[in-house]
């Protein structure tokens, strides 16, 4: 019987709320899983973390993408001025 493993990404950038993220996922990660570390910060190989996550779609960390699909609860609307705004950021 072959089992398929699972990938497992976690998209990080070092804070302490990544680093419990990462201490969850290994916690419960099984044999089945693959899991994968990817620090933003660093750029790694031509920036390989980077374009993935931005393929994800992620626009905030953690992050963590099982199978290539970024989980529901890690979605997030960019950032933008208009947002900021609304909240009357900027506003006297």
């Amino acid at each position: 019987m072959t089992t398929t493993k699972r990938r497992v990404e976690v998209f990080t950038a070092g804070c302490p709320l990544c680093n419990d993220a990462v201490d969850l996922v290994q916690s419960l990660a099984c044999p089945s899983c693959d899991v994968q570390i990817h620090d933003l910060r660093e750029g790694g190989d031509e920036n390989e973390c980077r374009e993935k996550g931005s393929r994800y779609g992620i626009t905030a960390v953690p992050a963590i993408a099982v199978d290539g699909v970024l989980l529901d609860c890690c979605r997030r609307e960019p950032l933008s001025a208009h947002t900021l705004r609304a909240a009357g950021i900027g506003q006297s």
